[in-house]
């Protein structure tokens, strides 16, 4: 059995200023999407430029921020924060839902698309590969704050861990390090190799919600459910709920452009 190391949460503190783990990851996030991006940008057919790479990089991270934030508060703790609602901008408290970010990603890449007129489906298979290394920092993120820890795990199981945070004492899963591998490199390595080359538009971009909407409903078997929530109808979390119509409409977009082919 082992034990949550409990890091430092600031990674780095010069002076007054400190830069926390949380949103160091997000940094190394967006710096491989853009990485990554300018990679694929080579390939004309893709028919993404590097300056159109820059603003989607700008609006993605504004979709990310935003709707990740929006999406905590009306999807998790509507309640709350309708008795607080000034502490709806207190984001350094913590408090971001990854559907709520995949909502405002959307949107974001409506908007990109609408202002320079390209098809949407052209926008979300560039951008799809590029998306997944951003979950598996986030992730090792919530490992090291030590939170949004696992149910209860077996004291037999060689990983299972102790979160001090939980202030039970008792092993638990390190789901955190289980949606960093589904939602994170297992599904970065599916996408990327399936956009090597060309594909039919919308294939890569239903290939990638199916994908996430999958890992993260198999890994919330293994995640304590929010303690303001609890478990839902047919005794599924909350976030299993939202990623059925993830689910559902990725592997419908991917057969729909499939067919499309022919």
């Amino acid at each position: 059995m082992l034990v949550h190391p409990q890091f430092d949460p600031i990674a780095v503190q010069v002076g007054p200023l400190a830069v926390h783990w949380y949103g160091l990851m997000y940094l190394i996030g967006f710096t491989l999407f853009y990485l990554l991006g300018l990679y694929r940008c080579r390939q004309e057919w893709r028919g993404i430029t590097k300056a159109n790479l820059e603003d989607l990089l700008f609006v993605g991270m504004v979709g990310v921020i935003v709707g990740g934030r929006l999406g905590f508060v009306l999807l998790y703790q509507p309640e709350y924060y309708l008795s607080h609602p000034l502490e709806i901008f207190s984001v350094w408290q913590g408090g971001m839902s990854a559907h709520g970010g995949f909502i405002g990603v959307i949107l974001a890449l409506f908007y990109f698309a609408w202002r320079n007129k390209k098809s949407l489906l052209t926008v979300g298979d560039f951008v799809a590969p590029l998306v997944p290394l951003g979950f598996f920092f986030g992730r090792l993120g919530n490992f090291i704050n030590g939170e949004l820890w696992g149910r209860v795990a077996s004291a037999d199981l060689p990983w299972s861990m102790i979160f001090p945070q939980a202030g039970d004492g008792v092993p638990r899963h390190p789901s955190q390090l289980y949606e960093a591998t589904l939602e994170g490199l297992v599904l970065f390595l599916v996408v990327w190799i399936y956009s090597i080359k060309k594909r039919p538009p919308g294939a890569v971009s239903g290939l990638f919600l199916f994908g996430y909407g999958l890992a993260r409903f198999v890994v919330e078997f293994f995640r304590e459910p929010d303690s303001y929530l609890g478990l839902q109808a047919l005794d599924l979390s909350r976030g299993q709920w939202l990623s059925l119509p993830m689910i559902i409409i990725g592997a419908g977009l991917w057969i729909w452009a499939c067919r499309r082919k022919d």
